[in-house]
């Protein structure tokens, strides 16, 4: 089964109340490993350093609906971060203190022939061989040497720095919607003034 991805986007009220407004379980993100890695450092595999909103627990002012106490089973790790937050992040920067073992980005050769990054992708089996033809013993992206390249394909491989464009792009097709509800709503209540509140079960 894993772990699954809960939570809700909530509103500050006259009064300064906080109130749901949408439950995360209608936006079908599943168990986002990554994503929920590097936004809110719970789980996952990638090895990001430095998580965006990293396991602050739960707001002590939010709605009733964020599940106040704690089970290893269904209500754990929780973490917040309200519009402005999100908004302000930088999404080039790296997450990452090192290259990942097995991201690698696909450069192509652009309109002036100049190589361009295309794509971050995951390594393949004909990837790792050609790399061990260069390099021999080591041959997963991390451990290549500086500066090291493959050519494959038509296409230049390097090693890559996580970042959280990497990992969540801001476009990705399953949290852009969360991003675009959040957005609405802060320009009716303002950007500190809402709120995403996410728990693990």
């Amino acid at each position: 089964m894993g772990t699954m991805l809960d939570g809700l986007i909530e509103t500050r009220e006259a009064g300064g109340v906080w109130e749901c407004e949408v439950s995360l379980l209608d936006f079908d993100l599943d168990k986002a490993r990554d994503a929920r890695e590097c936004l809110f450092g719970y789980g996952g595999g990638l090895g990001v350093d430095r998580p965006l909103f990293d396991q602050r627990g739960w707001p002590e002012d939010s709605c009733q609906e964020v599940p106040k106490s704690l089970t290893d089973e269904l209500n754990h790790s929780h973490s917040y971060a309200t519009w402005a937050e999100i908004a302000a992040i930088d999404w080039d920067a790296p997450v990452s203190d090192r290259p990942h073992w097995c991201y690698v980005g696909e450069w192509r050769p652009g309109p002036d022939g100049e190589l361009v990054l295309e794509d971050v992708v995951w390594r393949t089996d004909e990837l790792l061989d050609a790399a061990e033809k260069l390099f021999g013993d080591g041959c997963y992206p991390h451990e290549w040497p500086p500066g090291g390249e493959v050519p494959l394909n038509g296409a230049v491989y390097r090693p890559v720095v996580l970042t959280a464009g990497i990992v969540v792009p801001p476009d990705d097709n399953k949290w852009a919607p969360v991003w675009a509800s959040m957005r609405a709503l802060a320009a009716e209540y303002g950007d500190e003034n809402v709120r995403l509140v996410v728990w693990f079960g």
